[in-house]
């Protein structure tokens, strides 16, 4: 079979595919609009503008139990079995473990006939001293016997409790330190468990006894009102704010003289458990209120080498950035001195598609909307910014 013929067919089918290829090219190209372009990058921007501000202070600080009770054994024996389940809600006075009891059982029986026997001694001496049948110094060693006596039975009476420790505090309890066959109180009250009383939970903090004497003087010369400092704030590891409120129950009367800070306690609810003690924590803490402060989002706020700066969209929708000096926080927002004066367009979110110089499209910002690369700084994603510019 000659398979020239065929060749020469496929190669002119090849040909046509080709030309038509082209064709519908140059057609597409005619067909698109002059001026035609990607659109303009979508940020989100909030307007500046002067208003009420309280200034706050994020300080450490650590969670702890407002109650702590440690359970110990108070008496001698091994331990029988354990009466709760690690880590739930236990009321005071819940038994929690069963030692053996058979000795303080046998001692409070004991202690008991001895109780009758002096009683009964003490019953016959009454009617005898009256007739001067038994001297009085018998009838006085009887009446001590009695009270010996009532002494040793209710030791024992005490003891055989023990054995069964109960819980002294109501709250969350933790794991046994002892388990089942351990020999407890043997010269010493043996650490058994811990309780935990969660709700409410209680944090300590520090404030710096310098700052507290300069937001005084701002206070007393006028420049600044003092502010609730009541109802404070927790700023979780996170980053995310607790949703209740705590409020503000000791300041320490004295400074430390190793750190020149003075202690401060507040207590917040805690009805779910979800604070725990020993976590760190950060007490949004307000100090003082301003009446006309600019405040921005600390994610609008990048930094380089000239100092802070923001992006601002102009009315022609350019990219300007516009340097700024920042002083004090209120909240997550920072408290701008210089750089802004109300009404300029700040960007918050996409920064990473906001060069200067290029025109972008401004939405209003949603405060709790999520954050455009989440997790970078808002300088970071100049880089990526820079790439696409350079495939264009």
């Amino acid at each position: 079979m000659n398979s020239t013929p065929y060749r020469t067919r496929l190669s002119a089918v090849i040909l046509m595919a080709a030309m038509l290829s082209a064709c519908g090219d140059d057609a597409g190209k005619k067909s698109a609009p002059p001026g035609a372009g990607m659109p303009p990058p979508e940020v989100d921007v909030i307007t500046v503008a002067a208003g009420s501000a309280t200034v706050t202070q994020d300080l450490p600080g650590r969670l702890q139990a407002v109650r702590s009770a440690q359970v110990r054994a108070r008496v001698e024996g091994v331990v029988e079995k354990r009466l709760f389940t690690e880590g739930t809600d236990v009321a005071a006075g819940t038994p929690l473990f069963q030692i053996d009891a058979r000795t303080y059982q046998a001692q409070a029986v004991a202690a008991a006939a001895d109780l009758a026997a002096a009683k009964a001694v003490f019953a016959r001496y009454t009617p005898l001293l009256e007739i001067k049948a038994v001297s009085q110094q018998e009838f006085d060693a009887a009446e001590a016997r009695v009270k010996q006596a009532e002494a040793a039975s209710a030791k024992a009476r005490l003891d055989l409790e023990n054995a069964v420790p109960p819980a002294p505090i109501s709250g969350r309890i933790g794991r046994a330190l002892v388990t089942e066959g351990a020999l407890v109180g043997k010269g010493e009250a043996t650490h058994l468990v811990t309780i935990e009383q969660l709700d409410p939970i209680r944090v300590e903090f520090s404030q710096s006894y310098s700052d507290l004497l300069r937001l005084q003087q701002a206070v007393k010369s006028g420049k600044q009102k003092k502010a609730d400092a009541a109802k404070v704030e927790l700023v979780l590891e996170d980053g995310s704010v607790y949703p209740e409120k705590g409020r503000l129950q000791f300041a320490d009367l004295a400074v430390d003289p190793n750190s020149g800070a003075v202690v401060l306690r507040a207590e917040f609810p805690n009805p779910r458990r979800d604070l725990l003690p020993g976590t760190f924590v950060r007490v949004r803490f307000p100090q003082t209120q301003l009446d006309a402060a600019i405040r921005i989002p600390q994610r609008a706020v990048q930094g380089g080498a000239q100092g802070q700066f923001v992006m601002v969209v102009d009315a022609e929708g350019k990219v300007t950035p516009r340097p700024i000096k920042t002083s004090t926080m209120s909240g997550g927002d920072f408290i701008v001195d210089e750089g802004l004066k109300g009404g300029e367009l700040v960007i918050v979110n996409g920064l990473q598609k906001a060069r200067p110089g290029t025109v972008v499209k401004p939405l209003p910002w949603t405060p709790g909307a999520p954050v455009m690369a989440p997790g970078k700084p808002a300088a970071a994603p100049a880089p990526a910014a820079k790439s696409n510019e350079e495939k264009k």
